[in-house]
């Protein structure tokens, strides 16, 4: 999105959460960090003379989304969101679909598992009323007093297919824990599991107010060019 934004001279500002310690470089000027709620992204889309918001964050960043569509609302501002599609099941697969965290953990087995938490690092204290099982994880970053023991792996996506693969038998998975992000770029466990018949545990994703929606860059750009009269 950004790449398409700077290649057609369309002025703009790159916003990351700060979540991950080195953040993929942007051709945008670029920001990172809050900004202090809905009153705070009010207050830096006037002071930046922002016309156009595109809501580009991941499916789970429901916060973030809720409060840039009533600061949008609020100043009168155009806002899209450039959202992939949720993953969909398909023959093969063995999915249990829960609607929070929490419901991730209370699915796991009683018996003692090798579960890879593919979840991120946020809310990797929901497991711990789960100890009982042996946890892989995935970061960007090295964790912080995490809050039960677990085998680390440092890598950023995407992910391949055959690593995935060789990394679920390397590690004798049992069990996947994810979000549904949707996307090629976290996909690919979840393609491996289906080949290996190994059970995934699908989180759903949380609300976000209605919003006008797009899958594709393409249809970013039109958006924009249709709504500046270009």
């Amino acid at each position: 999105m950004a790449k398409a934004l700077a290649e057609q001279g369309i002025a703009g500002i790159f916003s990351y959460a700060g979540r991950t310690g080195a953040p993929v470089p942007q051709p945008l000027p670029t920001r990172i960090g809050g900004f202090g709620g809905v009153e705070g992204l009010v207050n830096f889309l006037r002071d930046e003379a922002i016309t156009h918001v595109i809501d580009a964050t991941h499916p789970f960043a429901a916060q973030m989304s809720t409060n840039a569509a009533a600061a949008c609302q609020k100043l009168g501002l155009p806002l899209v969101a450039l959202e992939r599609q949720p993953w969909p099941p398909v023959p093969g697969d063995r999915w249990t679909l829960v609607p929070t965290m929490e419901a991730a953990a209370a699915a796991l087995p009683r018996h003692r598992a090798q579960v890879f938490l593919a979840i991120g690092r946020l809310q990797l204290e929901v497991f711990a009323t789960r100890p009982e099982h042996h946890y892989l994880l995935r970061l960007v970053d090295p964790p912080e007093n995490l809050p039960f023991p677990a085998e680390v792996i440092l890598s950023r996506g995407p992910f391949a297919y055959d690593d995935d693969l060789a990394l679920l038998r390397e590690h004798r998975v049992d069990i996947i824990v994810s979000k549904n992000a949707g996307g090629i770029g976290a996909r690919a466990k979840l393609d491996a599991a289906r080949s290996l018949g190994l059970q995934v545990i699908l989180i759903d994703r949380p609300f976000i107010p209605a919003r006008h929606s797009v899958e594709t860059v393409a249809e970013i750009m039109s958006f924009l060019h249709a709504d500046l009269g270009e």
